[in-house]
């Protein structure tokens, strides 16, 4: 592919944000890299040769306009999305062009949806909250699942990580949001969020080969909660996390991830188990990968391809199953996620 016209990356020097240029740049698009912090940006413009930096500040609406000046869309990358979502959305309606972010934040994503539906919808725009590992890889997966079919009794998703080792900027994300909800912890039920201090449960879960049985969190929302119930009636969304995984990201003194191979990645895999049902009957949906930052990317770009080149079943704020054709963009994601469906 020729070099598209410029994609912002916000956030651009953070853990994901660099596997965000580097897709970019491999599939022959020309990020421009931005941020707020001007001395990472120019390390990020050293790593990044020949790539356009531009600095820019949530706080300072201007600067936003000129970053994304003659940019064919922005990518968000820079948590806590609770600060950088709205303001970075305001500045792509202003210049016309589609907005993606990554955000794992439950609120901010509800934020997303609440404050720019009815705007976007009226305007035409595109804005793609959670377009990563959590909210858009499993979202994708439910609606593959589903095939033709917009509802079921129940979701759910349960994720096997063969290890957590949290990013700085996830850590801060989820310190917001324990803020935002004052301790408590969340879950979707009975057609809606429901906030409660009840303990976490673990439970059996039998994944399939090769992570086989193994004990989960039995109520570890993601935001999945948010993006399933936005296009698809469905009562109960439940995530759940194997339990060692969920210790990791608890636990104040695991390590950030650390690189073992020329692309940045860590050595942690993944595997994402979907269960939907309806009516009795049950279908599933597995994805097996590595690093669950790294594969963020390649979800990201596809995104913004497939906007940008008009491939959107919608426009407005809308998850990724309800914009895309989820089982071709799955098929996409092959180099780098294997599907199988087992039902």
């Amino acid at each position: 592919m020729e070099a598209m016209t410029g994609v912002v990356v916000y956030g651009a020097y953070g853990h994901t944000g660099r596997f965000v240029v580097a897709e970019l740049r491999r599939r022959g698009f020309a990020p421009v890299l931005s941020g707020r912090d001007a001395e990472k940006l120019r390390a990020a413009a050293e790593a990044f040769p020949g790539l356009e930096a531009r600095a820019a500040s949530v706080d300072a609406p201007a600067s936003l306009d000129r970053a994304l000046a003659g940019a064919a869309a922005v990518v968000n990358c820079a948590g806590p999305f609770a600060l950088t979502a709205a303001p970075l959305i305001e500045a792509a309606l202003r210049a016309g062009i589609p907005y993606v972010d990554v955000a794992a934040e439950i609120e901010a994503n509800l934020d997303t949806f609440a404050r720019f539906a009815e705007r976007a919808r009226a305007v035409g725009a595109t804005i793609i909250p959670a377009m990563a590992f959590y909210g858009g890889l499993g979202d994708l997966l439910t609606t593959a699942a589903l095939g033709d079919r917009r509802a079921a009794d129940e979701v759910t998703i349960s994720y096997a990580l063969s290890e957590w080792h949290p990013t700085p900027g996830t850590r801060a994300a989820g310190a917001v949001s324990r803020r935002r909800r004052d301790g408590r912890r969340v879950r979707f039920r009975n057609g809606r969020l429901e906030y409660h201090r009840e303990e976490p449960s673990t439970r059996e879960w039998l994944f399939p080969d090769p992570v086989g049985r193994r004990t989960v969190v039995g109520e570890f929302t993601t935001t999945d909660a948010v993006t399933v119930p936005a296009h698809l009636a469905v009562p109960e969304v439940r995530t759940m996390m194997t339990s060692e995984a969920a210790g990791d990201v608890a636990d104040p003194d695991t390590p950030p991830p650390t690189a073992v191979d020329g692309q940045g990645r860590s050595a942690q895999t993944f595997l994402v188990d979907v269960v939907v049902g309806f009516g009795g009957e049950e279908r599933r949906v597995v994805a097996r990968g590595r690093d669950i930052y790294a594969v963020t990317a390649p979800l990201v770009v596809e995104a913004v391809e497939r906007v940008l080149t008009g491939r959107v079943a919608t426009t407005g704020v809308a998850p990724a199953g309800a914009i895309f054709d989820a089982p071709d963009f799955l098929r996409a994601l092959s180099p780098h996620v294997s599907v199988d469906r087992y039902s």
